[in-house]
């Protein structure tokens, strides 16, 4: 192997390990990115209140938490045939909102433009009014409400609330 030979195959590693070695980096800001504007997110949001004492069951007899609300969504969702199952409800309630069903997204382009998307699902209000289903509170940060109406429109856009991953 010639000296030019050599140098060029040299050359070639260092920038092979220079363009993983970005790649890696980007990738980790990418993810620490998200994290911020996660955790930044959650600080935004106000704490849900707790309910009153002895007042720990929704009028269907499901707890009044989130479990008890995304159950509850699944059986106006199983009723009215709108697809969907409690691990894709849960996933999406929890990178959207963590479980909190007062959060109010005041940072994107939605609340730029007066429209902020609120609740478990982060549903803004032209969204929660056209896919709103009868049954439910006709109030966007009512929990079971803003989930079956989230669950209602992911299944016209997406097929299911199941297929959607990412902000939708």
């Amino acid at each position: 192997m010639t000296t030019h030979t050599q140098n060029r195959t040299a050359r070639t590693a260092r920038l092979r390990t220079l363009s993983l070695t970005a790649l890696a980096t980007t990738a980790a800001a990418a993810a620490a990115l998200s994290l911020t504007s996660t955790s930044a997110h959650a600080a935004e949001t106000k704490q849900p209140t707790a309910p009153a004492a002895g007042d720990s069951r929704t009028g269907s007899g499901h707890a009044d938490n989130l479990d008890g609300w995304i159950k509850e969504s699944l059986a106006i969702m199983k009723a009215k045939g709108i697809p969907g199952t409690y691990e894709g409800l849960h996933r999406n309630i929890m990178r959207e909102s963590s479980g909190n069903p007062n959060a109010q997204n005041g940072w994107d382009v939605n609340a730029q433009k007066g429209t902020p998307s609120k609740g478990l699902l982060q549903v803004i209000q032209p969204t929660f009014d056209a896919y709103h289903v009868n049954g439910t509170a006709n109030s966007l940060t009512d929990p079971v409400a803003n989930i079956t109406a989230a669950a209602n429109y992911a299944a016209d856009r997406y097929g299911s609330i199941d297929n959607v991953n990412s902000a939708y």
